[in-house]
């Protein structure tokens, strides 16, 4: 996962804490489950490419 990569899913996971808890906070709840929502894309994303990162090292691995 490179750098940019990584920043750009922090980002996107912190804001959708904000939505979250603005929602949370003005009893917005479509606000506050877009939060969610925004969250769960950002965690889907790192996980993928911490997949693609760990299939690449067992490749790399082998090339050795």
């Amino acid at each position: 996962m490179g750098l940019g990569d990584k920043i750009s899913n922090k980002v996107e996971e912190l804001s959708g804490k904000a939505k979250e808890t603005f929602g949370d906070a003005t009893d917005n709840e479509r606000l506050e489950a877009e939060g969610q929502a925004q969250q769960a894309e950002a965690g889907v994303k790192q996980a993928a490419e911490n997949v693609k990162n760990a299939a690449k090292d067992v490749k790399d691995g082998f090339s050795n």
